[in-house]
């Protein structure tokens, strides 16, 4: 059986948007797997990696590296709805973009739909 161990994100900035996710969730920095292009954060499930543009030459995605719109989403899980609604405010303050405000899902979850300071979509959750 697989288990996922990254996400990655291609970042325009990769030290300024890990910092981001980082210092909002108090995430952890990997330090071992630092280098020019590349930044890594233990959520503590699994990890979030952020690939300089760089990245996509050394991939080979050349081709597909013209992205539009929404391409994948982060979810962020915290342990109560007032936790959901004390991210908000620190996100913003951060350089987040507010889609949309806290609410409770047709699954019982509580969310806020935001973007991060890229433009990418995450989401704080919690599911209760």
């Amino acid at each position: 059986m697989g288990t996922l161990s990254y996400v990655n994100v291609f970042a325009k900035d990769i030290e300024a948007l890990s910092v981001f996710y980082r210092d909002l969730f108090g995430f952890k920095e990997i330090p071992e797997i630092r280098s020019p292009i590349f930044r890594g954060l233990d959520t503590g499930r699994s990890c979030i990696g952020f690939n300089a543009l760089d990245a996509y030459e050394l991939l080979k995605l050349d081709d597909y590296s013209d992205t539009k719109g929404c391409k994948f989403l982060l979810n962020i899980d915290v342990d109560s709805k007032e936790e959901v609604d004390e991210y908000v405010p620190k996100a913003l303050t951060s350089g987040a973009t507010l889609i949309k405000e806290p609410y409770t899902t047709y699954y019982n979850w509580y969310q806020a739909v935001m973007l991060d300071p890229e433009g990418n979509v995450f989401r704080i959750n919690h599911m209760m």
